[in-house]
């Protein structure tokens, strides 16, 4: 079992690391100013909703409140992926989708998640108004907007459509990033669905321009379409910078698991006052958008860290439908709970554990 060796079940040089315990420097009213380590973190879109967790804790004070200076970026458009960044040691961490643990793996490279944000990717297949879709058996001939080729958003496309029926040479991706540029793919026809996240999907949606046909945002929804709980957002690194900063890796992650717990327990209306204007009001929206946006669609993050039961296995199972070899993916490595759990013991908050698989 993945709990008995904690993060050295990821991998050996853990165990020789000293210590299966995720200590935290939080304990100790975290580390003083000047000695207060630094971690860089990039997000795949820190303006987007469904990754507001990471700069909220900025906002909140929380990373410094636990002992770690975070610096925060974001992948931009046409650039380099987080998790690329992070795999190649541009940043320490990546706040990226819990998939591409398993593609890394896959590739030899062995990355883990030890946050989990959110249970669902937070994504709606936006379609044209006209269009009449409302499913992906749907999709033969359309010309399907993504955030990127190889994206999360672009295996997911590739998963409903394989569940609809089709093949890949049915119909055809095209990357279209989000905000103003995925509008303008829909609205001039350049594809007939894409897949984006709020507070893109609002303006679609007033702008008349489309329609949610498929919703991934809520875990009902991508319980529906998916097959299971299906967990995205998550906090990802190496396993070699988490077996040499377990430290730090305790600090960020109890930062994050207090957003959570911060999250749920306030409105959306609270949310948005606590992030920094241009994450609220920009690309044409407003913030009152925002936070009918976010009371939408506010249900997908988890409120406590914890990889959802069952959703490892959800997510595996995508790579398997849409062609990717696993067959030497050892799921144990993928993830674990260990951080999380010590950050809710921190505060005093009780959690359900997800069973973690054997390798």
């Amino acid at each position: 079992m993945f709990k008995k060796t904690a993060i050295g079940a990821v991998t050996a040089s853990l165990v020789l690391a000293g210590g299966l315990t995720a200590c935290s420097s939080s304990s100790s009213g975290g580390s003083g100013a000047g000695s207060m380590p630094t971690v860089s973190l990039m997000v795949g879109g820190i303006d987007k909703q469904i990754y507001l967790p990471y700069e909220l804790a900025q906002q909140l004070g929380f990373y410094k409140k636990y002992g770690v200076n975070m610096v925060l970026s974001t992948e931009t458009q046409g650039g380099i992926g987080a998790e690329e960044a992070m795999a190649s040691g541009q940043v320490d961490m990546a706040g990226a989708w819990y998939i591409h643990t398993i593609d890394f793996q896959t590739k030899g490279k062995s990355v883990v998640d030890i946050a989990q944000l959110s249970g669902a990717p937070g994504e709606r297949e936006m379609c044209a108004t006209n269009s009449g879709i409302h499913s992906a058996a749907q999709w033969s001939g359309k010309t399907l907007g993504v955030t990127d080729l190889g994206s999360g958003t672009d295996e997911l496309t590739q998963l409903l459509a394989s569940k609809g029926g089709l093949t890949t040479s049915q119909y055809s991706r095209v990357a279209v990033n989000d905000g103003a540029t995925a509008i303008a793919a829909l609205k001039t026809g350049k594809t007939q669905c894409l897949m984006t996240t709020q507070p893109t999907v609002l303006q679609i949606e007033q702008q008349g321009l489309g329609y949610s046909a498929i919703d991934l945002a809520t875990s009902s929804g991508a319980t529906a379409a998916l097959g299971g709980t299906w967990p995205s957002a998550g906090v990802l690194a190496t396993t070699a910078w988490v077996s040499a900063h377990q430290t730090e890796a305790q600090d960020v992650v109890d930062a994050l698991v207090a957003t959570m717990h911060w999250i749920s327990s306030h409105s959306a209306a609270d949310i948005a006052n606590a992030l920094p204007q241009a994450y609220t009001q920009s690309n044409g929206f407003t913030k009152a958008e925002y936070i009918t946006a976010l009371t939408q669609d506010k249900a997908q993050f988890m409120p406590d860290g914890i990889m959802p039961a069952g959703g490892p296995e959800t997510v595996l199972a995508t790579e398997k439908t849409i062609g990717v070899n696993t067959s030497n993916v050892k799921m144990s490595e993928t993830f674990t709970n260990t951080y999380a759990e010590a950050a809710n013991k921190l505060e005093g908050f009780k959690t359900t554990t997800t069973p973690e698989p054997a390798s």
